[in-house]
């Protein structure tokens, strides 16, 4: 029988082991419970917490405020985003709005990728602006573009990259040593695509990495979450004090399921990156496919990029077929095993429309200046057999094309 106290366990784990990730997301920053040794760190659903006595707690006094299986899942995105300091919310774009409240006021001016999540876009057109906060969309992928969108008043650059839904990419090194070289400036970068697994923005020089936990960390489309991981311990304090006001912070059983999810990202993520490097380039030799865009081809015209600063390409990618819109979307409905439905990341194969979805919000010309046209299909890929998803892919261009454009083989 194993016989190794709680105290023999930290000092057998320490706060910051050099682990590799599989075991990082295992045991790094993990909590353990006390009264029982449950190996799984137990959800704590409460609103509030007994005072030993008048001011004295725990640490905890009001779930609004912090929460001990919350706290544990900030351990656990912390150690994997290689800082001390991260927060979780009730979703990517509550972290997002959390940012801009503790950093913005009237007056201030954001620099935004142009091609981002339509979510964001819709923050600032439709609620941040109404506050007085300035913003400009700009090619993210040139650093030229981007420093001339920066203004006197400009108090932060948010970045997505790889870019939702065409994967364009900005050169998070490049752009956070511009942006530091203004003045009052900070960096922050949804990584949502990629994860700090695949892509660490906060040692490529950014300040803050936002993550939609409800993608891959959670990996199993059963929560809704988002984080923000920073150096700043300023900042992550400020944030802390919004979370708390505002009410943003992630319900404790939300952050249990995410906290069981982000111990396998490691290895779904090495399936995810290997199943859509398969589909991806099945597609783009597809007699019916237009263009694929994957930052894993050697047809992507930033390849090089993704090289330099991802470890991996990611399971995300989106194509145009050699179709109008009506037949693509047809194609979308024909397909059985691909599920059409919102949200990535996932073990199951989502495939999206983003002009109808994602980016709704934006107009047809607006969407097409981006590369997001009507007839544009996002894929998530998951952890099916890259086979059994192009048998589906194969059925749904018989299907839509009444058997004039077969698959090209395996």
């Amino acid at each position: 029988m194993c016989r190794l106290t709680a105290a023999r366990r930290e000092k057998h784990l320490p706060d910051r082991p050099d682990f590799d990730p599989s075991t990082l997301v295992i045991h790094s920053n993990r909590s353990y419970e006390k009264q029982s040794n449950s190996i799984l760190f137990p959800i704590h659903q409460t609103a509030t917490y007994i005072h030993e006595s008048v001011g004295v707690t725990k640490g905890y006094g009001y779930s609004r405020g912090a929460n001990p299986t919350v706290n544990a899942l900030e351990q656990a995105i912390a150690a994997i985003e290689g800082t001390e300091n991260a927060l979780c919310f009730r979703s990517g774009m509550s972290a997002i709005t959390t940012l801009c409240l503790s950093m913005l006021k009237a007056g201030d001016h954001v620099v935004l990728s142009d091609v981002i999540y339509g979510g964001t876009s819709r923050l600032f057109h439709q609620v941040l602006g109404n506050f007085g906060i300035e913003y400009t969309f700009a090619n993210t992928a040139s650093v030229e573009d981007t420093e001339k969108a920066i203004k006197p008043n400009t108090r932060l650059l948010f970045l997505e990259t790889p870019a939702n839904p065409t994967l364009k990419l900005s050169d998070v090194r490049a752009l956070s040593d511009m942006a530091h070289s203004h003045k009052d400036i900070l960096v922050a970068v949804d990584n949502t695509f990629l994860t700090p697994l695949l892509q660490n923005c906060l040692n490529l020089g950014a300040d803050v990495s936002m993550l939609s936990t409800t993608k891959y960390i959670d990996g199993h489309n059963a929560t809704i979450g988002g984080s923000l991981a920073t150096h700043n311990t300023a900042l992550v304090e400020r944030m802390r004090l919004v979370r708390k006001t505002i009410g943003s912070i992630q319900p404790p059983f939300d952050a249990w399921l995410a906290l069981q999810g982000v111990k396998t990202l490691p290895a779904r993520l090495a399936m995810h990156c290997s199943n859509a490097m398969a589909v991806a380039t099945w597609l783009e030799q597809h007699p019916m496919v237009h263009k694929v865009n994957y930052p894993g081809l050697d047809s992507f015209p930033q390849k090089a990029l993704a090289e330099k600063q991802q470890t991996g390409f990611g399971g995300m990618l989106s194509f145009e077929l050699e179709a109008n819109t009506v037949d693509s979307l047809h194609f979308i409905d024909a397909l059985r095993l691909c599920t059409c439905a919102e949200s990535l990341g996932s073990v199951e194969t989502l495939v999206t429309n983003p002009a109808t979805a994602s980016h709704c919000d934006l107009p047809l010309e607006q969407r097409e200046q981006l590369g997001i046209p009507d007839r544009l299909i996002r894929l998530s890929v998951g952890l099916e057999s890259p086979k059994d998803l192009i048998k589906d892919f194969e059925q749904a261009f018989a299907a839509t094309f009444n058997g004039n454009a077969a698959g090209s083989g395996e």
